[in-house]
């Protein structure tokens, strides 16, 4: 039950007052426009409210480069102060309900107390995610030899040991996704057997997935480079949805959007996996060059757009066990956050609403016909519909902010953890 919300409902109302005679005005303008076209708004706007993406326990805290990390004051040390940070984004933007966390960063002594504690912030549990990509103080096996793909037995076993870890912690906290990312791979030609490597991962993740209880997936996530920069093992979709394939059908793929090279279609790319039933969900993010981990919707909107309207379609043609998982996965350098967190989940909030609204009837006329250029209108209409006041609606009737970020800025949230929370010291890397 929520009992904690870190912010004041009483200001967030007070400061959304002023904006609702605006509102209210612009709702309305849409709708009439809508309505012209033959569509409900508040049709679409009940299809937003029943829409969430999850927020990771480290999308929290100052991410960095390979090289540095400039921590903001009040970022976060521990899990509870990462869902306290977690809940804010919730109250402000009413889109985020669920937190993936990460272990062994987010390791308690008591995980039903975690789950209680979570709820109290009117938040659950998205899927859990393992780390074997960073050598833990303490920990009996390097992984500078890889992890599920270790040359090293003794490597690979402590690897399958913690992903199975990571299951039991999840079954405590009401979790039913596991996802895996390794960063095993190599950084010289020679240095490795390409083939001989992903034997060893797929004869590792079959133990993990072996240990999923019957209602769970194991999310494979792919990623193209780095840490290694000559060959990764699960490089592309391709060796993703391959390794999927063998495990079995609890084994679904994972799409990072920041996990492709320049110019891939992963519109395709989502359409693919839906085709074979194993689309299992996304990391939401943004790339210029390569895996930047941008806010969502930062640089190229269109292609998020672009990506819903496929999972629209995916949406509307179920195959079996269609339920992709949601979550924003990005690295905020330079930014507070939670305001980068509220802007994501807005950015990607407004492309599902955009891929709602495509006339599906004109568009799938118009392929049928070979009508190209009436398809890419189809297309167009839709995403030239500014759906702001819808999302801004949602927000105020679930109890958030018409402007999340001046209503973030205005709570002085930041300012008081800065004073109440323990600074973060300098370091290097992303996490």
């Amino acid at each position: 039950m929520t009992t904690n919300l870190p912010l004041s409902a009483d200001q967030i109302a007070t400061l959304n007052a002023p904006q609702m005679d605006a509102l209210a005005d612009d709702y309305g303008s849409l709708g009439r426009k809508l309505s012209r076209a033959g569509i409900d708004i508040d049709a679409i706007k009940d299809k937003v409210a029943a829409f969430s993406v999850a927020v990771p326990s480290w999308g929290t805290g100052r991410g960095g480069t390979r090289f540095a990390k400039f921590p903001i004051a009040g970022e976060p040390t521990n899990i509870h102060e990462k869902l306290e940070d977690c809940a804010v984004v919730n109250q402000l933007s009413t889109l985020t309900p669920r937190v993936s966390p990460h272990f062994p960063w987010d390791k308690v002594s008591d995980y039903a107390a975690l789950k209680q504690e979570a709820e109290s912030l009117g938040l659950g549990f998205d899927a859990v995610n393992s780390n074997t990509f960073q050598d833990q103080p303490g920990q009996a096996h390097s992984y500078n030899t890889g992890s599920l793909a270790s040359t090293l037995e003794a490597t690979r076993q402590q690897a399958i040991e913690h992903n199975i870890e990571c299951i039991e912690i999840g079954q405590q906290i009401g979790s039913t996704d596991l996802t895996v990312w390794v960063g095993d791979g190599t950084n010289f030609p020679g240095q490795q057997d390409l083939g001989r490597s992903l034997d060893r991962y797929l004869e590792a993740a079959a133990q993990v997935y072996a240990a999923l209880p019957e209602d769970w997936r194991i999310l494979l996530e792919h990623k193209m480079f780095e840490p290694a920069f000559y060959s990764t093992v699960i490089s592309d979709w391709g060796s993703s949805i391959l390794a999927a394939q063998e495990l079995g059908p609890k084994a679904k793929c994972l799409v990072d959007l920041g996990h492709h090279a320049p110019n891939v279609n992963i519109e395709q790319i989502v359409a693919r996996l839906h085709r074979f039933g194993k689309l299992g969900g996304f990391h939401f993010n943004d790339s210029k060059y390569g895996d930047d981990d941008l806010d969502s919707g930062s640089i190229n909107p269109h292609q998020l757009f672009l990506v819903f309207n496929e999972l629209i379609e995916a949406e509307l043609n179920p195959r079996d066990g269609f339920n992709p998982a949601y979550m924003i996965d990005q690295s905020h350098n330079v930014t507070d956050p939670i305001e980068s967190m509220m802007s994501s989940a807005e950015a990607i909030a407004s492309c599902y609403a955009k891929a709602v609204l495509v006339d599906r009837e004109a568009l799938n006329a118009a392929q049928q016909g070979n009508d190209t250029m009436m398809a890419f209108q189809a297309l167009r209409r839709a995403y030239n519909v500014d759906v702001a006041p819808i999302l801004a609606m949602v927000r105020v009737e679930a109890g958030g902010a018409i402007d999340v970020l001046t209503a973030y800025r205005a709570s002085g949230y930041r300012v008081r953890k800065a004073q109440e929370r323990k600074a973060v010291g300098l370091g290097a890397g992303i996490v």
